[in-house]
């Protein structure tokens, strides 16, 4: 059985993807928990309620449209953190910065509370609040260091590596669930995963590149020298379900491929930069970030070691603007293995140099112009000679702001900035300062949605505004010459006007504040009342092990109980009217007894289930097969253990006064008298205030000492740099907005901004085009074809096609041969089991006892040959069906009533007292089943294992070629792309002959067949 539902993406404008895979016996895996830009905490509930029916959860990509929900759930969904979550490397370490990023840019990440939610915790006492129009109220946003504990729970994989994950503790059991990861291009560590359950194979392979970039390899289809390269990969072949991503179906690759990509942006960004204007690069800040930050790097390096000829980009400069891309670019330099080959061989060259290289590398680059290589010699691919970073607004002001020359004119400008939709980060800002000037140029990257599509939400974003105005088009188009004499065609904005939506964090005023503390008093007294098994608000971590095995037993509570339970339920209901911070005693009820003071006696007359009974939660010891199971909270140092216990009296709503102030507690800069020293200060960017800027000014002084072996040139920059950082010091921590640490609300303000700046797109999306849709899914073959990620005309467009090339493919009409292809909507439920007839039988005993089990790389293979029984549960006989011989037959009083063989039903609908066997064949017809039964070779033989085996036993084995195996230099082994295995002896047969006598019975020849032999399972007939 396998169901697939689209949360999110599925025929809509959307990017964010939600998918949810439903194997047999109720497995449930979550792909992805993706966003846009949105942030709407509505398209969530469906996933809110999946949660407790979660097995697994793997992501595919670092991007906001596959991870940007991540944190939320983590925070907000209480169970979401005990499934087992599995991701590569890449996607663990740039979705944590991504998120970072992402909350730091932005209020609305933090979602609003739905006005609903607000009004049924409306209290009598506040008439007043207008619930239709009333506040928007944000959640508590997870803070950096949530979100890196969030990302440490992922398990990493590698590419190729089969895994059988671990079931989340309210998930039945697996079943040999097995999942691997394949490369998928399009993002660092981008992933095609294959899912095997049982019969089920299925590959989820959405938004990925098969094409080649500078940073990144392609998809992992097509693979094998043998073949050609023209062969899907054995493993993604002909699965019983392909779920693949629609989106770019209509889309026409470039001619000239990724050569002239490149070309194309990079003559757009010097026609625009020779006349003074600003660039302005929007994308993501995680994986895409990677191919642009690479390609004009290398491409300063080039342009600039040119000392015959001057470049424009001589005078321009080059920006990387991201509130989180230096640890970004940390994690880029750690993971040079997960990226194309020409990578690897450029760090390995750079590594090359020596002992000595550090020190030759300024004589190195200043000899490189002379000699025509490249001024990058010497530097890893992602360690920036030209690209500055810039990870706080005042440095994005100050380069704006600069000028050069007596003449107060500003020289030209690139910056590559987050976000692609312009939506959030200082992307937005920077199109806002840039936005008036003719001479300007805005560059998209990826082909966003139309503002058509989500007008009825939220009237489309920066982004999707800016491409619909690129394919209108409707105050012209300027042609600027290309270097290669084409023609760069870039569209005028025309003095438009754009309304722009801005968005800011406010503290809560009056009677907010009392609304938004009844919309968690509520939240906490269900988790409470419900005796939810999670790390909820009112108990802390360290009791969530006691708790969930405390909750295990539920099953065996009494009617009363539930009753009790119920009745508690609805009561938190009812006294949702009533300010849950300052509980009364009514309130509390027999929770009086642990939380009122003073308070020894309850009156229990009258009540039921659990207020009859004293409020003690049983602390049961979980333990499994190693032992008791441990509790790392027990284990914490003395700052973790003062984080960990400050969370929790914030999350309480403790209004005790400060503890932390008296003797013997550490002081913390979040305090009320420091912030009040301090205003509204980032509390996180004061404490790096003190340590962080002499940390931040001795590594731009290391930088500058680095750089000295560079040159002149090179030192002057850097030192200009330093001294700009140094200036902007001071102020940098009052730029940025304030991170408050209590609850805040939203307030919007629209602003009407005039554009004159010019807009051109250059597909820097990295991911699949109409091509290599029709050309690699028939060559997939799948069975059953499920397209998601699209809009709705590409998903139908892309249905349609696929259906004549598979049903070409498999050699019938429409009517006979065709493939399911299917495409959902969202939250719409299809079945794409596989259409196959499978019978559970039982081994008689005897039959067992002849079983010869055979290892094959750790799994038991044997062949088995017996006659199909039918065994009664009543008697415990077995009943041979019709025709046989059998001396067991069950005596049937009437033998009408015995079913024809053609009018049996399969297993699953028999009878269930009644059990197929299969038994001993018997010697009448052993005879003629044995020249039936041939040996059956079981196995995969690499040529390596075979190659190390040889070795082992004294032959000389060397690989010669490719695919092939040269042993003792008389024998070659090769192996076909269809796994056969081919030996065949080199030279003459006088040679090979006088050679094999000389080796004795045991030659060469039939010792490498040994071998191999012994690499593989012989089976036949049992």
């Amino acid at each position: 059985m396998f169901h697939f539902t689209s949360l999110l993406g599925a025929q809509s404008g959307s990017s964010a993807s939600q998918s949810l895979l439903e194997l047999d016996g109720g497995v449930k895996v979550l792909i992805d928990v993706g966003w846009d830009e949105r942030f709407d905490i509505d398209e969530l509930k469906e996933l809110e309620r999946q949660v407790p029916t979660l097995s697994i959860v793997i992501l595919t990509h670092a991007t906001p449209a596959h991870i940007a929900a991540f944190a939320h759930c983590c925070k907000h969904f209480p169970l979401f953190t005990r499934i087992p979550i599995y991701a590569t490397t890449p996607v663990i370490s740039l979705g944590r910065t991504l998120l970072q990023d992402l909350y730091a840019s932005t209020p609305l990440a933090a979602t609003i509370i739905p006005t609903s939610s607000l009004s049924e915790t409306s209290y009598s006492h506040a008439p007043s609040l207008s619930h239709r129009d009333g506040p928007q109220i944000l959640l508590q946003p997870p803070t950096p260091d949530e979100i890196a504990t969030y990302f440490s729970l992922i398990h990493p994989l590698k590419y190729s590596q089969p895994h059988q994950p671990l079931p989340s503790p309210f998930s039945p059991p697996l079943n040999g669930l097995t999942i691997t990861a394949y490369n998928a291009g399009h993002t660092l560590g981008g992933t095609i995963w294959h899912i095997q359950h049982g019969l089920e194979s299925i590959v989820y392979a959405v938004d990925w590149n098969q094409a080649r970039e500078n940073v990144l390899a392609g998809a992992a289809w097509l693979g094998g020298a043998s073949a050609g390269g023209a062969e899907v990969i054995e493993q993604l072949r002909k699965p019983t379900a392909l779920v693949c991503s629609a989106r770019g179906a209509e889309r026409v690759a470039l001619p000239g491929g990724r050569k002239k990509r490149d070309e194309l942006l990079l003559d757009m960004v010097k026609t625009t930069v020779a006349k003074g204007g600003t660039v302005l690069i929007p994308t993501d800040s995680s994986a895409r970030v990677l191919e642009l930050a690479y390609l004009l790097e290398h491409a300063w390096r080039t342009e600039l070691s040119r000392v015959d000829e001057p470049s424009v980009l001589g005078t321009a400069k080059l920006y990387l603007a991201s509130r989180n891309i230096g640890a970004t670019m940390r994690y880029a330099r750690s993971m040079l293995e997960w990226m194309d080959e020409g990578i690897v061989k450029e760090f390995e060259a750079e590594g090359s140099g020596g002992t000595d290289s550090r020190q030759n590398r300024g004589i190195n680059l200043q000899n490189a112009g002379k000699e025509g290589q490249s001024s990058g010699k010497g530097t890893g691919p992602f360690d920036f000679k030209y690209l500055r970073l810039l990870e706080r607004k005042s440095q994005v002001d100050r380069i704006l702001n600069a000028t050069n020359g007596e003449d107060g004119q500003r020289s030209g400008q690139v910056i590559v900035a987050s976000d692609t939709s312009l939506a959030w980060g200082f992307s937005r800002d920077i199109f806002h300062r840039i936005a008036a000037d003719s001479r300007n140029l805005v560059i998209l990257t990826e082909r966003t949605g139309s503002t058509e599509t989500d007008v009825a939400s939220n009237g489309g974003t920066l982004g999707c505004t800016l491409w619909d105005w690129w394919e209108e088009r409707r105050d012209g188009v300027a042609l600027e010459g290309g270097l290669d004499g084409e023609n760069l065609e870039q569209v005028y904005g025309g003095g438009r006007e754009l309304i722009i939506k801005k968005a800011w964090r406010m503290p809560l005023e009056g009677n907010e504040i009392y609304m938004y503390q009844q919309y968690l008093a509520t939240q906490r007294q269900l988790q409470n009342t419900l005796q939810s098994n999670n790390q909820g608000v009112l108990i802390s971590s360290a009791d969530a092990i006691d708790d969930s095995s405390s909750a295990s037993s539920s099953s065996s509570e009494s009617d009363s109980e539930r009753q009790g339970k119920a009745l508690n339920i609805s009561t938190a209901m009812a006294h949702s009217n009533r300010n849950k911070l300052n509980l009364t005693n009514a309130d509390l009820g027999i929770n009086v007894l642990l939380r009122g003071k003073g308070v020894y006696d309850y009156d229990v007359r009258g009540k039921r289930g659990r207020e009859r009974m004293f409020p003690v939660v049983v602390r049961r010891v979980r333990s499994d097969e190693f032992g008791e199971l441990i509790r790392p909270e027990e284990y914490l140092r003395a700052e973790e253990r003062d984080e960990v216990e400050g969370q929790d009296t914030a999350a309480l709503g403790d209004t005790k006064t400060n503890s932390e102030n008296t003797l013997g507690k550490k002081r913390k800069w979040s305090d009320l008298g420091m912030q009040d020293r301090l205003g509204r200060r980032n509390s996180s960017t004061a404490r790096r205030s003190s340590n962080g800027m002499n940390k931040r000014r001795q590594g731009e002084a290391g930088r500058i000492l680095h750089n000295m072996v560079n040159g002149p040139e090179g030192a002057e920059r850097d030192l200009a740099e330093a001294l700009e950082d140094a200036d902007t010091s001071e102020d940098d921590d009052l730029d940025n907005e304030p991170l408050m640490a209590g609850p805040s609300k939203v307030i919007f303000a629209t602003e009407t901004l005039r554009c004159n700046l010019k807009i051109a797109f250059v597909d820097f999306a990295g991911l699949h085009d109409s091509r290599s849709l029709r050309m690699l899914i028939p060559l997939i073959q799948p069975r059953k074809l499920i397209l998601v990620g699209g809009t709705p005309d590409e998903t139908l467009a892309l249905a349609g096609d696929c259906r004549k090339l598979l049903t070409a493919r498999a050699g019938g009409t429409a009517e006979v041969g065709a493939v399911d292809v299917f495409t959902p909507i969202v939250g719409r439920t299809v079945d794409a089991s596989v259409d196959t007839n499978a019978w559970v039988v039982k081994l008689s005993e005897p039959l067992v006892k002849r079983l010869h089990w055979q290892k094959v790389r750790g799994l038991g293979v044997v062949h088995v040959t017996g006659r199909l029984v039918a065994l009664s549960m009543e008697d415990g006989q077995p009943e041979a069906q019709e025709g046989s011989s059998c001396k067991k037959r069950k005596t049937i009083k009437d033998e009408n009533e015995r079913p024809k063989l053609e009018d049996r039903q399969p297993v699953a609908q028999q009878d269930p007292k009644t059990t197929p066997t299969l038994d001993v064949i018997p010697a009448s017809m052993a005879a003629a089943t044995r020249s039936v039964a041939q040996p059956i070779h079981v196995g995969d033989l690499r040529l390596a294992d075979l190659r190390k085996l040889l070795q082992a036993s004294g032959h000389a084995a060397e690989f010669r070629g490719e695919g092939t195996l040269l042993i003792d230099g008389l024998i070659a082994v090769r192996k076909t792309g269809t796994g056969r295995i081919e030996v065949e002896a080199c030279g003459g047969l006088a040679m090979r002959t006088s050679y094999l006598r000389g080796r004795g019975d045991e030659g060469a020849f039939y010792a490498v067949k040994k071998k191999i032999y012994e690499g593989l399972a012989v089976v036949a007939g049992g």
